[in-house]
């Protein structure tokens, strides 16, 4: 995993995923209180960061493989990430999801055309399944974030924040980002070193998913005790990548944790300052910028994700009353 991946990947993703904005409210400047810049990955393609990556691997692999077809495991952004990709592509995706996920990111994935195959994460191994599904049909694993080509498509979103902060005078600021398996904080952070290194990277997280912050206090990788339960299921994993954890070791600020009223306030703010619709594990970076970011100058928040079901973005919304 290197640098010149993440750029190689940039030149595939080129018109096919959006330059997302940064977006930015003196409103939500004074809630905070400091300068909060948003970057909108939930207005990307598929609603989430995930179809960077996806689109970086699937694009990488050579056409005869391709053409046999894809498959991946996820709770519902890669998933849609990988369907879309495959659909665009023209190649059939099967993808292992879990049971409880979200019912938009069930529905969505299907919609993208891919065959859904679900599991219960509590008494199933999606890795399992998804070796064996792979072998029995000939098609090629996508992981979700343990992967060098995914691991380079997410880092292109750190290539555009780089780009950006610079237009905006930015030389220093802590940038959060949501954290599950890695991949996009790893990504990021790879991304930054290179091209803005006054720009630091923190990982995010959900109260009792805190692996990755645990992993920084102890020097080692550290596992989750639970495997679903909370409301940020998109940033849910048993612990950070193999790939992914020694780049958030050398690389990475420490990790901060919110609660998850904490992450619904964060969504019900980004509706009401900058109008755009965050799904809670997407919106925790947004959530720790508003209470709890290092420092007191501007801050940046990656908002990865807004594939959130009406039923759990009225609950948000309902925080404001």
């Amino acid at each position: 995993m290197n640098f010149d991946m993440i750029t190689a990947a940039a030149g595939r993703l080129a018109g096919h995923v959006r330059r997302t904005p940064l977006l930015h409210s003196a409103l939500l400047d004074d809630f905070a209180g400091r300068p909060v810049y948003v970057k909108a990955e939930c207005l990307q393609q598929t609603g989430s960061f995930k179809a960077r990556g996806a689109w970086s691997a699937i694009s990488a692999l050579e056409p005869e493989v391709r053409a046999r077809g894809v498959i991946a495991f996820s709770s519902g952004n890669h998933a849609q990430g990988v369907a879309w990709s495959a659909k665009m592509h023209g190649v059939p995706a099967v993808i292992v999801m879990p049971s409880d996920a979200p019912a938009l990111k069930l529905a969505n994935t299907r919609a993208y055309g891919a065959e859904v195959v679900t599991y219960n994460r509590e008494s199933e191994d999606r890795d399992e399944i998804g070796a064996r599904l792979a072998a029995e049909r000939g098609l090629t694993l996508v992981k979700p974030f343990d992967e060098p080509l995914v691991i380079a498509g997410q880092g292109t979103c750190g290539l555009e924040i780089a780009e950006q902060a610079a237009e905006l005078g930015i030389e220093e600021a802590p940038v959060l980002v949501p954290c599950g398996g890695g991949g996009l904080t790893s990504g990021v952070a790879l991304a930054l070193e290179a091209t803005a290194p006054g720009l630091t990277v923190h990982p995010v997280e959900p109260e009792g998913f805190d692996d990755v912050v645990r992993s920084q206090a102890a020097g080692a990788i550290q596992r989750n005790a639970r495997l679903s339960g909370s409301i940020c299921d998109a940033i849910i994993t048993p612990q950070p990548g193999d790939l992914t954890w020694p780049n958030i070791q050398r690389l990475c600020g420490p990790g901060l944790v919110v609660s998850e009223d904490e992450a619904l306030m964060a969504m019900a703010q980004a509706f009401l300052r900058l109008k755009i619709v965050g799904e809670p594990g997407g919106s925790v970076a947004l959530a720790a910028a508003l209470t709890r970011a290092p420092g007191s100058g501007p801050v940046i928040a990656i908002l990865s994700g807004g594939n959130v079901d009406p039923a759990m973005f009225s609950r948000a919304l309902s925080m404001l009353d």
